[in-house]
């Protein structure tokens, strides 16, 4: 059953961050300013929260999940480094200071 959510990408890359990001202050931006003008139109404040409450809602549906579009640039990992047989561990770190001989 847990096999069906290991296929789900749950990632986003840095370039998708950013368009997420982009898309969710314009989206909120738009919906207060077109909530700010309708309200004052029809002197009703409760409509302005609503349009904003709409705007949030549209754009978390829109930006949260992580739909493909924000991940069409993904990392490029450097390659594994094979594994020591455990010589660094017996290496004497080289920044340690050396004890000084008194004249």
């Amino acid at each position: 059953m847990l096999s069906i959510f290991e296929s789900v990408p749950t990632y986003m890359d840095y370039k998708g961050q950013k368009l997420a990001e982009q898309i969710f202050q314009g989206i909120m931006l738009v919906s207060a300013v077109i909530g700010f003008i309708y309200g004052m139109i029809i002197q009703q404040f409760g409509w302005t929260v609503y349009i904003v409450l709409a705007g949030f809602i549209g754009s978390c549906l829109l930006t949260l999940p992580p739909w493909p579009m924000y991940r069409k640039n993904p990392l490029t990992w450097l390659p594994a480094l094979p594994d020591s047989s455990g010589d660094t561990r017996e290496k004497a770190p080289e920044n340690q200071k050396k004890p000084r001989k008194h004249k």
